[in-house]
């Protein structure tokens, strides 16, 4: 079991942000033997064959065909996750010199849980575009300084004396990481672009090259075990890397009968209305361009999607030892006791009586695998995610499930080891069916 774990916490180490997730996955699935499609060029498929296309550098999707009829009921299967997850993105112009000390101006992404942020060693990753041949062909470089760099100071109790009543936290005035210590005499204006200085080090590149960025600041403490048998996993971004490694398991070491595919989706966390998100057109579109050069009409396409099912594969909320009153009174989703069906009325979470038995049946049919209910209390609403807005544009009978956490959105949360295994093991069953 454990040794599942260490490869989740190994994914996670190489996946700072959701570009580096998209090259990781690309990294393990040309070594499972699937083939790379270009996005952006005609296609030509193949029985049998096994496939995955990048979007916009941060979604992937992955496919395999097997050589059944792609029309027939339950032939198309498919597993949704998503890429990102929140914290902090850097701005342009994003040094801020303050009475010698070089801060960086930064933006919140998603809802992270913001003291969870503070006092901790906390490194840059993402992609910085530099010019290229021409203006419309920049190239884009993935980065990633992999040390300690920058933090993001507390106040002192001393200077705030109810800080242990709680606190507010302004993003734009609470939460800039100080990146580095200039001085009185040195802290002047053209000490602002101390940034962009770093990343020419960093890249061996001239600052004139460098013409946009988008960097996230993420944790740089790795994952790790815990608990007294090393039941437990403490890692930052266990939402939602562990269902990318869940849907990329599933889809590496199955091959159905028909249409299997993996969707990662990018901008879960600020709503997934973009060009690389799950409220995108892209998934409509990779249906379509499959089903065409499999030689299947439009009308035989729409057969085959209405006789589909999809997991949307995100984390759940788990049980909190301190407080059980904030979990509904019959659905108390335990750490280590299986992975977490998700169901709400308001369809926040995808799902239907039938999907949800379904999911049930492939538990039984896969040797009982364990799960569990997730439903949230009446008077406190939870989030949403990306299955109730993917089903919507490629209407498939959807349900959510995800392995349960706690201090979901924290800078680091934490899971139980046995869960993951149990959500791999759900996903791989789906695809084998």
């Amino acid at each position: 079991m454990y040794g599942d774990i260490i490869d989740l916490l190994e994914f996670i180490k190489k996946s700072p942000s959701p570009w580096h997730t998209a090259s990781v996955a690309s990294e393990q699935l040309l070594n499972a033997g699937f083939q790379e499609l270009d996005w952006t060029e005609g296609w030509e498929l193949q029985r049998y064959g096994r496939y995955f296309t990048k979007v916009y550098g941060s979604s992937i999707f992955a496919f395999t065909l097997g050589n059944g009829d792609l029309t027939a009921k339950n032939s198309l299967k498919l597993a949704a996750a998503h890429t990102d997850f929140p914290g902090f993105r850097i701005k342009p112009e994003a040094g801020v010199i303050k009475d010698g000390y070089g801060l960086l101006n930064t933006e919140g992404y998603g809802g992270a849980i913001l003291y969870s942020w503070l006092d901790r060693p906390l490194s840059i990753a993402g992609k910085v575009v530099l010019a290229g041949k021409d203006a419309m062909n920049p190239v884009t470089e993935l980065i990633d300084f992999a040390r300690p760099l920058i933090t993001i100071p507390s106040l002192a109790i001393h200077m705030n004396k109810k800080i242990n009543e709680g606190v507010a936290l302004n993003k734009q005035k609470d939460m800039l990481p100080l990146a580095a210590v200039f001085g009185k005499e040195n802290g002047k204006d053209t000490a602002k672009a101390f940034l962009e200085d770093l990343l020419v080090s960093e890249l061996a590149v001239s600052k004139e090259d460098i013409l946009s960025y988008e960097l996230n600041i993420y944790p740089y403490e790795a994952g790790c075990q815990l608990g007294v048998a090393g039941e437990l996993v403490s890692s930052p971004r266990l939402d939602n890397i562990t269902s990318v490694v869940a849907c990329l398991k599933g889809i590496t070491e199955t091959l159905g009968a028909g249409l299997n595919i993996i969707a990662l989706f990018d901008n879960e966390e600020i709503g997934s209305r973009t060009k690389q998100g799950a409220a995108s057109a892209n998934l409509m579109q990779l249906l379509e361009r499959i089903y065409t050069c499999m030689g299947y009409s439009r009308e035989q396409m729409w057969q085959g999607i209405n006789g589909g099912f999809m997991l949307s594969v995100d984390v759940a909320h788990g049980l909190h030892p301190n407080y059980p009153d904030k979990t509904d009174p019959t659905n108390r989703p335990l750490l280590n006791e299986g992975f977490v069906i998700k169901q709400a009325s308001s369809q926040s979470y995808a799902c239907d009586a039938e999907a949800v038995a379904m999911v049930k049946g492939l538990c039984r049919q896969g040797n009982d695998i364990p799960c569990q209910h997730y439903v949230n209390r009446s008077d406190m609403p939870g989030g949403a995610t990306l299955g109730s807005i993917a089903s919507a544009l490629v209407p498939v009978r959807t349900v959510d499930i995800g392995v349960p956490i706690l201090a979901m959105h924290s800078a680091r949360e934490t899971m139980g080891a046995a869960d993951q295994i149990s959500l791999c093991r759900v996903i791989r069953e789906l695809f084998r069916y």
